[in-house]
């Protein structure tokens, strides 16, 4: 169970308590909220995050109007665990790309597991185009599309994040799937030059870069990628939201599984013979196909 899902719990356990301090069915309740019978019943057990007007009801109906701030205050930790992208960007592209970057600046030791595309740090600026476009649906709050603008900075913002690899004092441990290297996730030209530059970046001092090969065998399922900041949170990038995770045996889990993957991985001189066998592949495909 995440930090997130057990936080919800907690507050739900914590509503409940009230409700029942009030003498007050679930039933009751909602007849007297007008919200659906099902409603208390999800808040209570964890399956449904409640809002801060939902949270304001509740005390108001249960008696207990005092008791708001702090329902609210736990409400906000717990929002701030599992953010919406379209909530998270709201702000702009370019913004979220410091915001990550002011995170890296204060981290030692970057842990980065991708199992599907290559990390933002080691991304040229025309794969991180690719994947910022394809992975932008438009902003539903202004009701436009981001414009190319706004694309241009946020490419601009995430290759000066990558400056974070030339400092001293820094390390950074990368481990990519080799599915990373052999998906065409953008234009086959563009992948042709992020593969050069994989490679070259494998030759970096502050860099350890380990490909995890399709033939070796893992016994922990690549299931998702994530950061590991030294040993104080992780973050986890989902389709519709980011997941930021704090719990201490959370965060062992995480390093443990890390540490999995990467015994299971090459590197140097056999992570880029991988990956160069990867580049002959695609720049003979796109040879043939132009």
């Amino acid at each position: 169970m995440s930090s997130f899902q057990r936080a919800r719990e907690s507050l739900g356990v914590r509503l409940r308590e009230l409700r029942q301090d009030a003498h007050l069915t679930g039933r009751a309740l909602a007849t007297e909220a007008g919200w659906v019978g099902s409603k208390v019943s999800k808040i209570e057990q964890g399956q449904q995050t409640p809002t801060t007007a939902d949270l304001e009801t509740w005390a108001q109906i249960c008696g207990k109007p005092q008791r708001i701030p702090d329902l609210t205050a736990a409400l906000r930790s717990l929002e701030e665990m599992y953010v919406e992208h379209r909530r998270m960007f709201r702000t702009g592209l370019p913004s979220r790309q410091q915001s990550i970057a002011a995170i890296e600046n204060t981290t030692t030791l970057t842990r980065n597991f991708e199992p599907a595309v290559v990390p933002g740090l080691l991304q040229t600026a025309e794969y991180a185009k690719c994947r910022f476009a394809e992975g932008d649906e438009g902003d539903e709050d202004r009701g436009v599309p981001r414009s190319e603008a706004e694309l241009e900075e946020a490419v601009a913002a995430r290759m000066q994040r990558q400056q974070a690899l030339y400092r001293p004092g820094k390390m950074f441990h990368f481990v990519i799937a080799e599915a990373v290297a052999r998906s065409l996730v953008c234009p086959a030209d563009v992948m042709v030059g992020q593969l050069g530059h994989l490679i070259s970046m494998t030759t970096l001092q502050t860099i350890r870069l380990g490909v995890l090969p399709f033939d070796n065998e893992c016994h922990t399922p690549p299931l998702h990628g994530f950061f590991v900041f030294d040993a104080d949170s992780v973050l986890v990038e989902l389709y519709t939201a980011e997941l930021t995770i704090t719990n201490s045996a959370e965060i062992s889990t995480y390093l443990r599984v890390f540490s999995r993957l990467a015994d299971a991985a090459v590197y140097g001189a056999e992570a880029r013979a991988l990956l160069q066998r990867a580049l002959e592949h695609r720049t003979t495909h796109h040879g043939q196909r132009r």
